[in-house]
């Protein structure tokens, strides 16, 4: 059995390495949202709510494994586990 899975397209819009930030849009399926990633606090915020819980955990490992590579005005894609 093959399992769901949906590409998700990021574009960092933003990056400060000396705050600790990157900042981005995210787009998955039909959901579109920004995100803001504090990775000193290790904080990751997503808007709007709506889908959130869908791509956090994925968005959250995709950053963390990829951090230094991001760059603004950059084009990213990962895939999600799930159907959106």
């Amino acid at each position: 059995m093959k399992l769901p899975q949906t590409k998700a397209f990021l574009r960092v819009t933003d990056r400060c390495w000396e705050r600790g930030f990157l900042a981005g849009d995210i787009t998955a399926g039909s959901f579109s949202w920004q995100f803001q990633w504090r990775f000193r606090q290790d904080y990751l915020a997503i808007e709007p709510s709506q889908g959130r819980a869908l791509i956090q955990e994925p968005l959250g490992r995709f950053l963390e494994q990829q951090d230094y590579q991001l760059e603004p005005g950059g084009d990213y894609s990962f895939t999600i586990r799930a159907e959106l």
